[in-house]
């Protein structure tokens, strides 16, 4: 049974407007933790009862540190962006299956991040060691590029064209003429969904991790749901809860 640690704030640091970078010290969770999976952070205000479900994007071991990379959505993350060093903040965690990082290593593999989808896949970057290519589509100003392109070979996509390719992910993957054994890709469902028909396409084996609505974030009460192939134990319907038996899934196993 996991439980609520309260973690010190490392530091905190704008990236670009309303995205925002926090390292806080959480030894147990940076212990257990697996590129893919995400915490649940806690309001200190107590109106705000649910959490709020934030992926890692580093995982420091030795340090006993996690880094969360986030969008300002509404009043709870609004709240952690205002958060400072020495400060503290309720953590539950980590939480969901993660990358199949064993299956992908010496192998050709694509990492596709969109949005705040981008973070996470910072991590499965550093731990893979298979030869990567990492795309990531942005609305407009570009983050964590420096630190990607450090992990493998990194190209950007951009709906105005001002960095990268104008357009989205596969527009890059088309333009730049890439191709891989296997995808790991982390990002809003439009994204996954058109993914996931470019890697039945070309028969290439695919992983999405979904971002879903949650309330929970330990599978009880059903609320982050997705369409599945199989009958999911917990319920006897054709559901998988994204918090407990994802995020990630192989993207034929659900439906978007």
């Amino acid at each position: 049974m996991k439980k609520k640690e309260f973690c010190e704030v490392i530091s905190q640091e704008m990236l670009i407007p309303e995205i925002y970078s926090m390292w806080i010290a959480a030894e147990k969770i940076a212990d257990e933790a697996r590129p893919g999976q995400f915490v649940s952070l806690y309001s200190n205000d107590k109106s705000r009862l649910l959490p709020r479900p934030i992926s890692i994007c580093e995982i420091d071991k030795a340090k006993g540190q996690i880094r969360l990379v986030y969008r300002i959505a509404g009043a709870g993350t609004a709240e952690f962006a205002k958060l400072m060093a020495g400060d503290s903040v309720a953590v539950l965690g980590p939480f969901g299956n993660g990358f199949p990082l064993e299956e992908a290593n010496q192998k050709k593999v694509l990492l596709i991040g969109g949005g705040i989808g981008i973070p996470p896949m910072l991590e499965v970057a550093k731990q893979l060691s298979a030869d990567k290519q990492i795309v990531c589509g942005y609305r407009d100003e570009i983050f964590l590029e420096n630190e990607l392109a450090d992990n493998g070979e990194f190209y950007a996509a951009t709906e105005d064209g001002v960095r990268g390719t104008k357009g989205n992910v596969l527009d890059a993957i088309s333009k730049d003429k890439l191709t891989a054994d296997i995808i790991f890709a982390c990002g809003p469902t439009p994204m996954l969904r058109a993914i996931k028909d470019y890697a039945t396409d070309k028969g290439i084996k695919c992983y999405i991790s979904m971002e879903e609505r949650m309330a929970c974030g330990v599978g009880a009460c059903l609320a982050c749901v997705c369409k599945s192939k199989e009958k999911d134990e917990h319920a006897n319907v054709n559901n998988k809860r994204v918090c407990k038996d994802g995020p990630v899934f192989e993207a034929t196993e659900v439906e978007l």
